[in-house]
């Protein structure tokens, strides 16, 4: 039954990383120790090795309600925080859901600024604003780089990861969202939903090593970008227009030199001519590609979450919090 007390159900995607994921339960144990709140964690376990499934943490004193998802297949970390929201929604009475990296980075003691943003806007989604990052030059490099192209072609900035809160009311609109199946916080932004950023540092991975590689960095990116497909799209028109427009005016002053005047060499307002033709018809061609990409998009059947989310997860492991509200160590 749903109590008074205010409840809080944790979502972790975890893949390979046990040790993680134990070091992270003790610390948020610590964390809802100091909480008049009801905690539970739902680890979202993304096709880990089944020694390393087995390895996951059990209840502790202050989080008695500890279960695992695990997915039929890896899915990556974006899928199974969709997924988890989605069993969260579907299968909690929680007020909050939070989501967090299942390494350490972010850090169990900034959920007290979170859940304090979020308490004094239940109907935004409060995530983390990256202050500091302890990455490698590497990382960093790529990480950057990915920043400025998202400014180029999406015209914002990105500042946040998966650290976040959501209240109720906002975690039944999140599962809505068929992005988050890609990008979590990009969908979320893409939707629109009222979002508050509390700037936090990040912090220091708890054991073994990051497995965020350069091909990982980069599909990462990628799927970022793709929420924002629509806008990328209608700013590539853009370009293409400008591109046109110039054609069609060079085009045209090829042939005033050629009429009117006695400066072309012979020969050249042909060749010139020539090249800007096939320049617009290539830009022509990009055009037509172009809307084929959106219309097809738009017209092509979304994943949703709240709708889609059991045919990943193994059936054993469904219903297992169903409507029960987790309850605090005495």
């Amino acid at each position: 039954m749903k109590t008074d007390r205010i409840s809080i159900v944790v979502c972790i995607p975890v893949f390979n990383d046990a040790k993680s994921a134990a070091l992270l339960l003790e610390q948020l144990d610590s964390v809802a120790a100091a909480l008049p709140h009801d905690f539970a964690v739902v680890f979202v376990d993304d096709g880990s090795r089944h020694e390393e499934f087995a390895a996951l943490p059990g209840p502790t004193p202050h989080i008695p309600a500890v279960e695992v998802l695990r997915l039929r297949r890896n899915l990556g970390h974006q899928r199974a925080i969709a997924i988890g929201l989605s069993f969260i929604a579907a299968e909690t009475d929680a007020d909050y859901a939070v989501v967090m990296d299942g390494d350490g980075e972010d850090c169990p003691s900034s959920l007290l600024e979170l859940l304090a943003a979020a308490e004094a806007s239940p109907h935004s989604a409060v995530f983390a604003e990256r202050l500091k990052r302890h990455d490698g030059a590497g990382f960093m490099v790529g990480y950057r780089t990915f920043r400025l192209l998202h400014k180029l072609f999406v015209g914002r900035d990105v500042k946040v990861g998966n650290f976040s809160v959501l209240p109720r009311p906002v975690l039944e609109r999140i599962v809505g969202v068929s992005e988050i199946w890609n990008h979590y916080a990009a969908g979320v932004f893409h939707a629109r939903i009222p979002v508050v950023q509390v700037p936090i540092a990040r912090g220091r991975r708890l054991a073994g090593e990051s497995k965020m590689n350069l091909p990982s960095l980069v599909m990462h990116g990628i799927c970022a970008l793709s929420v924002w497909s629509d806008v990328i799209v209608s700013r590539l028109f853009v370009i293409v227009g400008g591109l046109t427009a110039v054609v069609v005016t060079a085009l045209a002053a090829v042939v005033a030199i050629r009429l009117f005047t006695t400066a072309a060499i012979p020969g050249w307002a042909t060749f010139t001519a020539g090249m800007l033709l096939i320049g617009g018809l290539l830009l022509a061609i990009v055009s037509l590609l172009l809307a084929v990409f959106v219309l097809g998009n738009r017209s092509a059947a979304n994943f949703l979450p709240h709708r889609d989310w059991r045919d990943y997860v193994l059936p054993e492991c469904l219903g297992s919090l169903s409507r029960r509200a987790p309850t605090a160590a005495g």
